[in-house]
């Protein structure tokens, strides 16, 4: 809806900081009340009695309760619950119209595209030489890759670049190529926060434990020992 709505009011307030603030303002209202629909019932609070309260001399005896009238007010209680509406709204489904084609929307934001489009290229393009033995064109391209690693689109590209590599049973690394491996994996997962946890980290486990290079005949070590140390 905002994307086929409101797009007109967001160029026209472009400059006024008073408007974007009240639209942001609206905006974040309408979203509260999605996630929040039913205001909070308040709950009656019964106090506790006070310390050495037992031990005053005139306590008031603990009055008789009349079996009919508790039976009344649950059967009030009962009936309401009965008729009450159900919890959970039942969901609206309205079509939204398609508005202006993207690109109208995103011709200012043309040049980071192109940068990102770059960056991920650029990663691509490193971890195809590391496993092709170019270490030569991938030395050249790495201190760009460390530096595409800032971003989460570049951090995603490498977790699936690599799990490529390991569907195509090309885990067993050189002493180089293991190099290479451990230092982008240690500048993605530096480079990570909290929000990726479930995601690149995630996505970045079964790597770990399939990457690996022979040290010596019968002994292998496994990337992850290289990079489990990162929160």
């Amino acid at each position: 809806q905002l994307v086929a709505c409101d797009v007109k009011r967001m160029k026209a307030e472009e400059g006024n900081k008073q408007k974007i603030l009240r639209h942001i303002k609206e905006l974040a209202e309408k979203l509260y009340k999605n996630e929040n629909p039913y205001p909070a019932v308040t709950m009656h609070k019964v106090q506790k009695p006070t310390e050495g309260c037992h031990l005053r001399l005139h306590q008031k005896p603990f009055p008789h309760l009349d079996e009919g009238t508790v039976q009344w007010i649950i059967d009030q209680a009962t009936a309401k619950l009965q008729t009450a509406p159900p919890a959970v709204k039942a969901e609206k489904k309205c079509m939204v119209p398609s508005g202006p084609p993207i690109a109208a929307i995103l011709e200012r934001n043309g040049n980071a595209l192109a940068n990102s489009a770059r960056r991920l290229e650029v990663v691509r393009n490193c971890i195809s030489y590391v496993f092709e033995n170019k270490m030569l064109e991938a030395k050249k391209l790495f201190p760009a890759v460390l530096r595409a690693m800032k971003g989460r689109a570049a951090r995603h590209c490498l977790t699936q670049e690599l799990h490529l590599h390991v569907q195509q049973n090309r885990a067993v690394l050189d002493h180089q190529q293991f190099d290479f491996v451990i230092r982008m994996m240690n500048c993605c997962l530096q480079d990570c926060t909290a929000m990726d946890e479930h995601g690149i980290a995630a996505a970045l486990l079964p790597l770990v434990t399939a990457f690996c290079r022979k040290l010596s005949p019968g002994i292998t070590q496994f990337a992850y020992s290289c990079v489990q140390e990162h929160v």
